[in-house]
């Protein structure tokens, strides 16, 4: 008894905190919900069997610990209940089989094709390359063009081909709570309708090198608008127009860039800051992933080192291997930021 309403008071408050803690970032798809209520469905489940088995090993230590000048003497012997052993056996059977048929259900219908509607599914091909994320769309012109940036609308669906140029990576959205592993030589799918304005972060969820920490993209979920009108302008501009849009400023000019904050928080395009991987000592950063900067690039040419930014394999400093650095900063930055960048590098490692 002492056993029995120990463990439904331990059940329930470990329930309680299961459901009452916030585990997870904010719900952006319907898909999300899904996936919420059955993690909520398996606490709800493993929670009591976890304290059962605590609990009866803690009673056990302090009820059934052997005494002082018992440490010769055999405990009563004991035979095996047949019915017993088959009730313990098929009851945690039974439980899996459900968990395990509710999980497949919940899969099943998180994949469904959306029903019709007046907007159509958006595809959007995802390539994932040490350690950057390349986004593929078809623009209003009916012509293809690659991005960095995700953008993706409000209650719309979307299906992602998948795929990697080089090792296996994994593309995850937390947010959406989907993700699925990007395969040299395979493509992968899957849909989610975004349910919530917002910027997102997109991560690799599969340890692919030296930089996979930094292999990091943001999505943003806008109104439907919002995107028809992106779309029509990178259909018409290309990679140009984001560049541009990217630089900001009102009036056709471009916004001033401050280079020593792009080096330190990068802009929320590039993959990750220069500082997450390199040290610099004017900028008080202290990465080790890349080499220190103040001493690569002293002596280097503004253009030698727009080269290290834009082709970063081209030349490879002394001690460190080749593909770790992102390969797409040249998308990622606008011409003013990687001039204001290029810039700033020369200025400090001059000195």
């Amino acid at each position: 008894m002492q056993m029995v309403v120990i463990g439904l008071v331990a059940s329930a408050i470990g329930i309680a905190l299961g459901l009452i803690i916030n585990w997870f970032p904010p719900v952006a798809s319907t898909q999300a919900k899904k996936i919420d209520t059955l993690y909520d469905v398996l606490v709800i489940v493993s929670v009591p069997f976890f304290v059962l088995v605590v609990v009866v090993v803690l009673f056990s230590v302090l009820k059934f610990r052997m005494r002082p000048g018992e440490e010769n003497i055999d405990g009563p012997p004991i035979h095996g209940n047949t019915r017993l052993e088959i009730v313990w056996t098929a009851i945690p059977a039974l439980i899996l089989v459900s968990l395990c048929t509710y999980a497949y259900i919940t899969l099943t219908d998180i994949e469904e094709a959306p029903a019709k509607s007046a907007q159509p599914e958006l595809k959007v091909d995802v390539t994932g390359q040490q350690f950057a994320w390349t986004y593929r769309y078809t623009g209003t012109n009916g012509k293809p063009f690659d991005t960095t940036e995700l953008m993706l609308p409000k209650g719309r669906s979307v299906r992602f081909a998948i795929h990697a140029k080089d090792v296996i990576h994994d593309f995850w959205v937390p947010a959406f709570r989907v993700k699925l592993d990007a395969v040299p030589g395979i493509t992968g799918h899957y849909r989610v309708t975004p349910t919530r304005l917002g910027s997102y972060p997109v991560v690799c969820a599969e340890l692919c090198g030296l930089g996979h920490a930094y292999m990091r993209s943001t999505v943003s979920v806008v109104q439907p608008k919002q995107f028809d009108a992106w779309l029509a302008k990178r259909s018409q501009g290309g990679a140009a127009a984001a560049g541009a849009a990217a630089g900001g400023g009102g009036g056709g000019q471009a916004a001033a860039v401050d280079a020593k904050a792009l080096f330190t928080n990068g802009n929320g395009r590039t993959p990750a800051a220069c500082a997450a991987c390199h040290t610099l000592a004017a900028a008080g950063a202290t990465g080790t992933v890349g080499p220190d900067l103040g001493k690569a690039l002293k002596g280097q040419s503004p253009a030698q080192i727009e080269q290290d930014i834009v082709d970063p394999n081209k030349v490879i400093t002394k001690g460190f291997p080749a593909s770790v650095m992102p390969p797409n900063y040249g998308q990622t930055l606008s011409p003013q930021e990687l001039k204001a960048l290029v810039k700033y590098l020369h200025d400090v490692s001059s000195k």
